[in-house]
């Protein structure tokens, strides 16, 4: 890792993960992994957790449908996954440590994105459930013509949005799946959350526990008072 191409640099402009990077959500998607395993009576292997997270709910369905030996639920396992999501999510909103003040801050001195592998619809309710959704000018999704992270469209297509070279865009990631869509793309990558393992924190700039850390909050206000500076 080089924390320097991070801490001593200016982005012009940042792509944010909504689900466990902006949004204390991932842990909504593991226990709807769990309760749509329990009601279809399907069990998968004991790393299911690790693999799943960041990949698109369809992606999870099935493969949640092939390990189970069931590939005929995948359609079935999906939207139970999503509803029973939908729901936890609605019940408990919360962002993550540091994610509101980075956010209000990094607005101040670059345009912002959302890219997830969420429905629209659904990062749409997180972000005004927790009045982040002004701060973001594009929110970006799979759709018919851009693939789901791992592949790198969502991040192409989130910078091109903001204006802004790939080579000239900082992620904001927490998964293994996100951090390598975002390194395809060719963004610079901020890590945040438990150590994820050598694997994946080699293809990071920098790996922080949390948003919160004093550094990051000095990245941002320092870039903050420069803009302000002319």
């Amino acid at each position: 890792m080089t924390p320097d191409r991070i801490l001593s640099w200016t982005p012009a402009a940042i792509v944010f993960d909504c689900d466990g990077t902006l949004m204390d959500t991932e842990r909504h998607w593991e226990v709807a992994r769990e309760l749509t395993a329990s009601d279809f009576g399907v069990g998968t292997e004991p790393d299911f957790a690790r693999r799943a997270k960041g990949l698109h709910y369809t992606e999870c369905g099935v493969l949640m449908a092939r390990e189970a030996g069931r590939p005929e639920l995948a359609g079935r396992l999906t939207e139970r996954l999503l509803s029973s999501f939908r729901t936890l999510a609605a019940e408990t909103p919360r962002t993550m440590p540091g994610a509101r003040e980075l956010v209000a801050n990094a607005a101040k001195f670059a345009p912002l994105a959302v890219a997830s592998n969420c429905p629209l619809e659904v990062v749409e309710e997180c972000l005004v459930t927790a009045d982040l959704r002004r701060y973001f000018d594009h929110i970006v999704v799979p759709d018919s013509a851009t693939r789901p992270k791992p592949h790198p469209d969502v991040y192409l297509a989130a910078a091109r949005y903001c204006g802004a070279a790939a080579a000239e865009t900082l992620a904001v990631e927490d998964s293994h799946c996100g951090v390598q869509a975002a390194t395809r793309a060719g963004l610079r990558v901020l890590g945040v959350g438990p150590w994820p393992g050598e694997e994946t924190a080699a293809m990071v700039d920098l790996w922080v526990a949390a948003l919160d850390e004093p550094r990051i909050f000095e990245w941002a206000s320092e870039r903050v008072a420069r803009r302000l500076r002319g």
